[in-house]
């Protein structure tokens, strides 16, 4: 089944020389979703893998995330899927948790005319539960992530007997997450009669490997990207936790001088929750995402153009071409998650030679993505620090002087001095002291100065130019593994990091790209974020972030490696040993079982290999 790829093309740019969405032979069904949703010609990674896809030969692609990878992928499989039998015949494997679940909640969307087909997403750190009932409903295609694939493969709760589609999408990252293991033993568990459509922005050598062992004549493309933004628009970035994004986007609008400001959310009830956190905080702010009919969308823009409204908060959807000439900044709230819908997303500023300013807010586990987005479009987003607690309070001071200065033309300034100078009068107050007091009353008993932060300031840290910010894999993230201290205990955490004890070890047969690739994956962790990894015989040591937040900490507390549930916890370090605690001489544990040595935290026997054990010198011998 080794053979090499066969006809690599260049993909055209030309959309006169690409033919229509009907003309690649897709269904009606899927061709009628496609209308609905807008697309009107197909992207060069569309025309030129679906018709060889449609023609069942195996495909590897190699483009940009952003060019339109998943619906190259999806519409040849709903076009041909059977969505009578209620088994599992299409497999995406992912590399990532939200790259699963946007490639299932994308093909859901061309399957709007499919009704009996059902797509399941399956990734670490959700309830088994919820994905077990989805597989007893008969999904005909899973999206998934190769741990959690693994997982079910080995309870027998996924059966891949009857799979006649197989999709690798962001194949280099996969690897780049130390999951080449489980990619080859699911390629290897599946049928052979399997069509196989790997998608991958590079070529190092695994993907090669991959391609002539599991591809069989496969239609090799390539797509140039010509991804671009704006130069005159601003692009900065800010890495925080999910749970800060709420006060880091209020220092921000209280910091930025702004006109009007879309915010990008992910989903509909997010941009509703958000234009409400907003609203209560006395700003104007509405949110527009698919379920609003055509009348309230256009009332809600006309708003927004006349300046009765400043904040929209949008889904990708409902902010498709929209155009409005106040609009100052794009604040991306949830990263998106190709870098065609960043283009999109931040070109609704800086337009007609206009500067523009697009903010982008980071959790760790999405790190990946930024890199994704810098690489398509070639631009480098600059990463900075919150605004500082002095930084939002001057700005408050400023506004306030700012606000009495406008109100001093005020028609009713007369009225209420003639109030303040009855009130001096009757009560003996000095002036200043009755303006402050209805300063106070103005702040309507919130506190005028913002006091020091829920959220932590954090200055931007330096990156490495060494390819994707996510994790690599095994010794070269950690770069320190191989080696303890003399005396067998593994170096001292650096400054800022913590040891934190993983209960799989060499028993387990786990390697360090497998520890590497879980926990990146699971708990969002980036290259930086791995220190020293000793593998020791029942357990493994890890050096990790001293204060990994508290919903990272949930999730890798439920990570499995090689199928064991990794139990995360702080490392306490060695129980204290007994003066008389040796493993040869007496005391402790004891150090024969079964007539051999045993050493069970895997470490070095106390002699040199080929030496007996010296026996113990008693007195008088």
């Amino acid at each position: 089944m080794s053979t090499e790829s066969a006809d690599p093309t260049t993909a055209p740019d030309d959309t006169e020389q690409r033919p229509g969405f009907a003309d690649l032979g897709l269904s009606a069904p899927v061709l009628q979703a496609l209308s609905e949703v807008g697309y009107e010609s197909p992207s060069p990674i569309q025309a030129a893998t679906i018709p060889p896809l449609m023609a069942g030969r195996h495909v590897v692609g190699l483009a940009q995330t952003g060019t339109g990878k998943t619906a190259a992928f999806a519409l040849p499989i709903l076009s041909r899927i059977d969505t009578s039998a209620r088994k599992p015949q299409a497999l995406v494997l992912a590399p990532t948790r939200e790259l699963a679940l946007q490639v299932a909640e994308a093909i859901g969307k061309y399957a709007h005319h499919l009704p009996e087909l059902h797509v399941l997403p399956i990734y670490g750190g959700q309830s088994y539960g919820i994905q077990l009932s989805g597989l007893r409903r008969g999904a005909q295609v899973i999206v998934g992530t190769p741990g959690r694939v693994i997982d079910h493969l080995e309870k027998r709760t996924l059966d891949l007997s009857e799979l006649k589609f197989l999709v690798l999408d962001e194949a280099d990252e996969m690897l780049n997450l130390g999951f080449a293991e489980d990619v080859e033993r699911i390629l290897a568990d599946t049928p052979d009669d399997k069509q196989v459509a790997l998608f991958s922005a590079t070529m190092p050598s695994q993907i090669r490997r991959l391609s002539k062992r599991y591809l069989t004549d496969a239609a090799e493309i390539t797509v140039k990207n010509k991804t671009v933004t704006a130069a005159n628009t601003r692009q900065r970035y800010v890495q925080l936790a999910h749970s800060a994004k709420m006060d880091a986007l209020t220092r921000f609008l209280e910091v930025e001088d702004f006109d009007a400001m879309i915010i990008f959310a992910r989903t509909k009830s997010a941009t509703e929750d958000v234009a409400e956190r907003l609203r209560a905080r006395g700003l104007s702010a509405a949110a527009i995402n698919g379920d609003l009919v055509q009348a309230q969308r256009e009332r809600t823009i006309g708003q927004l153009k006349s300046g009765a409204l400043d904040i929209l908060v949008a889904t990708d959807v409902a902010a498709r071409g929209l155009d409005v000439e106040r609009i100052t900044h794009v604040v991306n709230y949830d990263i998106p998650a190709d870098a065609e819908s960043y283009v999109h997303r931040i070109g609704r500023t800086g337009r007609a030679g206009r500067s523009g300013d697009a903010l982008m807010f980071v959790t760790p586990r999405e790190r990946h993505l930024l890199a994704t987005i810098e690489r398509a479009t070639r631009q480098p987003i600059t990463e900075i620090p919150l605004p500082s607690v002095e930084d939002v309070n001057a700005q408050r001071v400023a506004k306030f002087g700012d606000s009495i200065t406008a109100s001093l033309g005020s028609p009713e300034v007369a009225l209420f001095r003639q109030l303040i100078t009855d009130y001096e009068r009757d009560h003996d107050v000095p002036v200043i002291e009755i303006a402050a007091a209805l300063a106070v009353l103005s702040q309507d008993d919130k506190s005028f100065l913002l006091k020091p932060d829920p959220v932590q300031d954090r200055r931007p840290r330096e990156r490495s130019t060494r390819g994707p910010e996510g994790a690599g894999s095994g010794a070269r993230v950690a770069g320190q593994r191989k080696h303890r201290s003399e005396d067998g205990a593994a170096p001292e955490p650096r400054a800022g990091m913590a040891k934190y004890r993983l209960a799989v070890g060499r028993r387990h047969k786990v390697q360090p790209g497998a520890i590497v690739g879980a926990l990146a994956n699971e708990g969002g962790l980036s290259r930086q974020d791995f220190g020293h990894i000793d593998i020791r015989g029942d357990h493994t040591l890890v050096d990790l972030p001293a204060n990994l937040p508290a919903d990272t900490y949930r999730a890798l507390e439920k990570t499995r490696v090689s199928g064991q549930l990794i139990h995360l916890r702080l490392d306490d370090g060695p129980p204290p040993r007994r003066r008389d605690d040796n493993p040869v001489t007496g005391g402790g544990a004891p150090p024969y079982r079964d007539g051999k040595p045993s050493y069970s935290d895997g470490g070095r026997p106390p002699y040199r290999q080929g030496e007996k054990p010296k026996k113990p010198r008693h007195r008088g011998q």
